[in-house]
């Protein structure tokens, strides 16, 4: 089942919470963050990564069973987030794709957009590339 249950309800957007999750952690300053473990996640994770808006990341083991993925937070000198805005563009209510032809850009190209494509987890920039177009998870800058 695509549920995911958290707590005492039932999460039906994980990649929602994982940006959600790094919003927060910016917002109050802190080094890292931890996001329970998917595939999917570390293939986002690889991205934010190759495009500089993460120092690092890694899945970690603790155990129990539950492997959860560490992301290391980019910050400015002043101590400023490196990213300004992180959110979700297609839900599970509202589906979004995008074509490889797609020419829009984000914040006049210094954002990108994260798809799920056939060919994996990528930008914009580099569907357009490869001339594959896929699911619009996401937009940052």
């Amino acid at each position: 089942m695509w549920q995911k249950r958290v707590g005492d309800f039932m999460m039906t957007d994980v990649i929602g919470d994982f940006f959600t999750r790094i919003r927060n952690a910016q917002k109050a300053g802190r080094e890292t963050v931890e996001i329970p473990f998917s595939k999917l996640k570390f293939n986002i994770a690889l991205v934010l990564k190759r495009e500089g808006f993460v120092r690092d990341y890694e899945a970690v083991d603790p155990g129990d069973g539950k492997r959860k993925l560490v992301l290391k937070l980019r910050y400015d000198e002043a101590g400023k987030a490196l990213i300004d805005h992180i959110g979700r563009v297609s839900r599970p209510g509202h589906r979004v794709y995008s074509g490889h032809k797609s020419e829009r850009k984000v914040r006049s190209g210094l954002g990108a957009r994260i798809l799920s494509t056939p060919l994996g987890v990528m930008t914009d920039r580099e569907a357009t590339e490869k001339r594959v177009g896929g699911e619009v998870l996401g937009e940052i800058w």
